[in-house]
């Protein structure tokens, strides 16, 4: 369903398990980086009334699901730690289109978001069937849910706006980048990428 071209090396779940506090963490930063990054497309784009439409309610459900680990972290007596860099975003911010047309990197900014909602949506899966919490497993089976709808909701609006050949090459290539990013970073559990 993802289309991801490489998938989570199974032990990264062990490793997000040694420390529940490091991954909620990182998870928590995670969902307010998307509202983020939903928020600066409206600003951005704002003439697109599709793309409007469509993130005004990501952007209550993503900051909500801050709350919600954050109400995780609480739960368990853990403390949200300090936001850290995400190498596997930055990594992924390097085969952004810089300098192409203004249409070639609104593209790329709705498919690196969709991207990173497509492997978040797979990391929580994979949390959701092997973690031994079984309070977890069931809060990540909904998150996963969630992003799975986030991940379609991204390419579906660059359909709105762009040719679906377009879309589907651009987004293989990617998938590609995405897979020597993913094989080449060091395998941490304190992480969700």
């Amino acid at each position: 369903m993802l289309g991801l071209k490489l998938a989570t090396d199974p032990r990264w779940v062990d490793l997000a398990s040694i420390s529940i506090e490091d991954i909620l963490t990182d998870h928590a930063f995670c969902e307010q980086k998307a509202t983020t990054n939903c928020i600066s497309l409206i600003q951005l784009y704002p003439e697109k009334e599709y793309l409007v439409e469509k993130l005004i309610p990501i952007v209550n459900e993503e900051w909500s699901h801050f709350k919600m680990v954050v109400d995780e972290l609480k739960k368990r007596n853990l403390k949200l730690g300090a936001q850290r860099q995400d190498k596997y975003v930055v990594a992924l911010n390097i085969f952004f289109k810089k300098g192409g047309s203004p249409d070639d990197r609104f593209l790329d900014r709705l498919l690196l978001a969709a991207l990173i909602e497509a492997r978040s949506c797979e990391r929580f899966r994979l949390l959701s069937l092997d973690i031994s919490d079984d309070a977890l497993k069931h809060f990540y089976h909904k998150l996963m849910i969630s992003e799975a709808t986030h991940y379609r909701l991204f390419i579906d609006i660059a359909e709105q706006y762009f040719d679906k050949e377009k879309v589907k090459n651009r987004w293989n290539e990617w998938l590609d980048y995405e897979t020597t990013v993913l094989s080449e970073l060091e395998l941490r559990g304190d992480r969700v990428h």
